[in-house]
């Protein structure tokens, strides 16, 4: 399998802990895709989450209260239509991990594997977290794909980084009872100050690291802002046995190594 990034791509994610890839879905499977997004948004189908089960600041504080059925996300992207399947294991997409991870490329299905959805009024701000904090394998050493479906700005709660994170050794305090950054603590306000917000076109697609700590505003645009994420990690990095990450299916998208030619073994 070919390599698609530059040296400096790869060497920008190892110490960034992200990597923004610009106008990476053609415009046709992008539309297609959210197309399909907006037709199960309307449909409610199943397995969706909602606001109010989340039960972050500012969200409904039930399913039976105003706003209490906005979606956060449909779940279960991978099994609910192929258009989801098509993108997440796209053999360009595939060879970019592969040389990110250094082996070949397994798709989790116990976490992401959904559309994230951020709607107007009672779509809910996202605290800095890491992706790891409920996730189990043998490394702390997965890769989040975010592809942006629409534009991504400030306006909209477009997704905020604390570039070099991943790499961080933090005290327990710094953590609350959920695994998010504390906003009191000094040492995790000079973090704050470090964050940057990363505006993404449509078709964009950013990677990062599942240790990196990320967080995303609240809508206050009039559109639903919809992002496809997936996660990803390295054959020699199973989820634990028992553990919620090993509760779904867990795919290998690598193809397997071809065979050497006769007479070179």
């Amino acid at each position: 399998m070919h390599n698609p990034l530059s040296s400096d791509q790869v060497a920008f994610f190892r110490e960034q802990g992200y990597l923004l890839l610009n106008g990476m879905l053609s415009p046709e499977r992008r539309q297609h895709m959210l197309e399909v997004t907006q037709d199960h948004l309307r449909r409610a189908v199943a397995p969706l989450e909602y606001e109010a089960e989340v039960g972050y600041a500012g969200a409904p504080s039930s399913l039976e209260a105003e706003g209490g059925r906005t979606a956060r996300r449909l779940r279960a992207a991978w099994q609910r239509d192929p258009v989801y399947r098509q993108w997440a294991g796209d053999a360009n997409l595939v060879a970019i991990l592969q040389q990110l991870l250094e082996e070949p490329v397994c798709i989790t299905l116990a976490h992401h594997n959904c559309v994230m959805t951020k709607h107007p009024t009672f779509g809910t701000a996202t605290g800095w977290h890491r992706d790891i904090r409920y996730w189990s394998f043998a490394r702390n050493a997965l890769i989040s794909v975010w592809l942006a479906l629409g534009a991504e700005t400030p306006e909209n709660g477009a997704l905020k980084f604390i570039p070099g994170s991943h790499r961080l050794q933090l005290q327990p305090e710094q953590m609350d009872e959920l695994d998010f950054l504390r906003p009191e603590v000094a040492a995790n306000q000079a973090l704050f100050a470090q964050g940057i917000e990363l505006s993404l076109a449509a078709g964009d697609v950013v990677l990062f690291h599942s240790g990196l700590f990320h967080a995303a505003g609240r809508n206050d645009s009039d559109q639903v802002k919809c992002s496809a994420v997936f996660a990803y990690h390295g054959a020699s990095n199973p989820p634990l046995p028992g553990t919620r990450s090993a509760a779904s299916e867990d795919l290998a998208l690598s193809p397997p190594a071809a065979p050497a030619p006769p007479g070179t073994r």
